[in-house]
C-alpha cells in the first residue's frame, strides 16, 4: 500500500491558490506520480456588521464587512522527490498550506 500526501490550501485570494495548485500539478507531472484534485471546498464567509455612526446618534445604519476564505484539497502519491520539491514552493504570506501523510 502506498502512502498518500494530502495537501490542504486555504487563503483569501483564489488566484494565488490556483497558481500554487498549478505548481503542484507541474511537480506531479514532472515526477510522474498520481494526483487527484485540486478539489475546491466550500468558501467560508465571515460577515462583520458594524454601526456607521461612532457615537450611536442618528439613524441605525450599518456597514457589512466581509472576508471570504477559499480552500483547495489535493491528494497525491507520497514520493520523496515530489515532497522535497513541494517544500521548495514559494508560498505567499496570506496562504496557509498543510501537508498530511496518510498510510
Amino acid at each position: 500500500m502506498t502512502q498518500k500526501a494530502r495537501i490542504q490550501l486555504s487563503g483569501i485570494n483564489p488566484a494565488e491558490l490556483d497558481s500554487i495548485c498549478n505548481q503542484v500539478k507541474m511537480i506531479a507531472e514532472r515526477v510522474g506520480i498520481g494526483m487527484s484534485g485540486p478539489i475546491p471546498l466550500p468558501t467560508k464567509r465571515i460577515v462583520v456588521p458594524c454601526r456607521k455612526s461612532p457615537d450611536g446618534e442618528g439613524t441605525a445604519t450599518w456597514d457589512h464587512w466581509e472576508m471570504r476564505t477559499h480552500k483547495r484539497l489535493i491528494d497525491l502519491d507520497a514520493d520523496e522527490r515530489a515532497l522535497r520539491q513541494l517544500m521548495r514552493i514559494q508560498v505567499p504570506k496570506n496562504v496557509n498550506i498543510e501537508i498530511v501523510l496518510k498510510g
